[in-house]
């Protein structure tokens, strides 16, 4: 019986034509695997079943997802977050210095490794513009980020996102400026990543990409779904902090918007 696999074009184009056909006969594809999306079962051969690559700057993971939960695809990924991928796809254990921490009431977090510079904080919550309900991330790294080729001392992270599009925040009150190109990655109710898109035309990056989906509220899910866009909210370190009500972490954004410490940008949604 041969496996109802979902090969993209994306996808048989990086990996040929002679490989797409076999793994649609079913001689490379496997029979259960665990879903690269909600880390549940499935089988190729009684659900449908997408192919999705993660490519690296000199290396590619083939892995498979319920069709439910991602269409197939190929994500562009750097070495370090491919080798992310392969953690959550083959279940290892994160590296030392790499963790989750608790939760906060407002949404969950997740700190993430940028090598040879900080970790990054991301929180959700859901934030109140004009009476209406908004979700948003909130990113602060743990320590100062430099510029790539810079041996410091200083902190380039808001310069370097103002470059790539994001806007000073002065207020608050008001939604940030949408940021073409950009996305919030959301499959089966889980925060996977915030892309960015490539300006020559190219596929996607993963900009920020969680070790493992991670859980986010009923409440920020159905906002999400409803709005189709995400705030994402980017400080500093030692800026916000970790703020265990969503009430403490808007006045921790409007201070820092105060300090000239906030940018911000609106971006789609990507999933479900």
């Amino acid at each position: 019986m041969s496996p109802l696999l979902d090969v993209s074009d994306d996808v048989r184009a990086e990996i040929g034509d002679e490989e797409a056909d076999r793994l649609l006969a079913g001689q490379n594809a496997p029979g259960s695997y665990d879903c690269t999306s909600c880390r549940t079962p499935g089988h190729t051969e009684q659900e449908r079943t997408s192919t999705v690559l993660f490519v690296g700057g000199e290396t590619a993971v083939l892995a498979f997802a319920h069709a439910s939960c991602i269409p197939s695809q190929v994500v562009s990924v750097s070495e370090d977050q491919l080798r992310g991928a392969v953690r959550s796809i083959t279940g290892e254990s994160v590296p030392p210095g790499a963790a989750d921490a608790p939760a906060p009431q407002s949404g969950p977090r997740a700190v993430e490794p940028a090598p040879g510079q900080a970790v990054l904080g991301v929180t959700c919550g859901q934030i109140l513009i004009d009476d209406d309900l908004y979700p948003a991330i909130v990113v602060e790294p743990t320590g100062p980020i430099v510029r790539p080729g810079s041996n410091g001392p200083g902190d380039d992270f808001l310069p370097l996102l103002i470059e790539a599009g994001f806007l000073p925040v002065t207020d608050v009150a008001k939604a940030p400026a949408h940021l073409p190109g950009w996305s919030v990655l959301l499959a089966m109710g889980r925060l996977h990543a915030v892309l960015q898109g490539d300006p020559a035309g190219g596929q996607p990056s993963a900009w920020w990409q969680a070790h493992q989906p991670l859980p986010v509220t009923d409440g920020w899910r159905a906002t999400a779904g409803q709005r189709n866009t995400v705030f994402v909210y980017a400080a500093p370190a030692g800026s916000i902090g970790q703020q265990p009500r969503e009430d403490l972490l808007r006045e921790a954004l409007e201070k820092a918007a105060a300090g000239g410490l906030l940018v911000a940008a609106a971006m789609p949604l990507a999933g479900t």
